[in-house]
């Protein structure tokens, strides 16, 4: 579980984040969505550490997490895997060299067991024989794959997921949005997903957050947009590619 309490951000004076509270679930899929320029991926960024914030408080399963010291926070991402926009794999290294990355950098395992360790987690995403083969060789649904198992290397209890259907087709998207869905309740992982796909929210949205104008506006499940009478989510939502078939679902089409 993650809580958010009050948090505030500025950039250049100008107020991005205007005291947000939410609270993030452990074993489901949190989503937070929004236009761009919401304000959104700022808040994914400043719950994981990436942005400092003005002030409040971000608390993992009860540590305040944005007042501990470099050393503490060190520590405490061990237990945080980030599956980025776009993979963000090394191009230089192999799949497996890719995934073995954070055993690396936070583990004293000895090579055998660093390598059996990022086998099993390709195994889990489906990559099989395809070890030794560089980001390049692959499809870019298999390099979101591998950025999957190399966020679970560590066994993560918290896993935070930025537009992880970006630049994928639709079957390929939904296959991410499943595997994320199926590691998040196998590992009993508090997950958060930050996109703008409205496939994913009606997907796997467990818990949805919407950010408009950098303040939190609505929140609910996937199930309570139907019903929603916020104006703003709404009109973010009829927006989507998915406004027809939305409207339809909504007018019991």
């Amino acid at each position: 579980m993650i809580e958010v309490k009050n948090i505030a951000k500025s950039f250049n004076g100008i107020q991005v984040l205007k005291n947000i509270d939410v609270l993030f679930e452990k074993g489901k899929t949190n989503l937070i969505i929004g236009q761009s320029g919401s304000g959104k991926t700022v808040l994914l960024k400043s719950i994981v550490g990436l942005h400092d914030v003005e002030q409040g408080k971000v608390i993992f399963d009860g540590t305040v997490f944005n007042e501990l010291n470099f050393k503490d926070k060190k520590e405490m991402r061990k237990q945080i895997g980030m599956l980025f926009q776009g993979g963000a794999l090394f191009d230089s290294a192999t799949v497996e060299e890719n995934v073995m990355y954070p055993l690396n950098m936070f583990t004293e395992l000895t090579y055998s067991e660093k390598r059996h360790r990022a086998n099993e987690c390709l195994k889990r995403v489906n990559i099989i024989n395809a070890n030794q083969l560089y980001p390049a060789e692959i499809s870019g649904g298999m390099k979101k794959r591998v950025a999957i198992a190399r966020a679970i290397a560590l066994n993560p209890k918290y896993l935070f997921c930025d537009e992880p259907n970006s630049g994928l087709d639709p079957q390929t998207a939904i296959l991410i949005d499943d595997l994320i869905k199926e590691i998040t309740v196998e590992y009993n992982m508090t997950t958060i997903v930050n996109t703008h796909d409205m496939n994913s929210v009606m997907e796997i949205g467990d818990k949805v957050v919407f950010i408009y104008k950098g303040a939190k506006w609505w929140e609910g499940t996937k199930d309570d947009i139907f019903d929603s009478e916020n104006e703003e989510l709404n009109n973010f939502i009829f927006a989507s590619k998915l406004s027809q078939k939305i409207r339809d679902l909504k007018n019991g089409h």
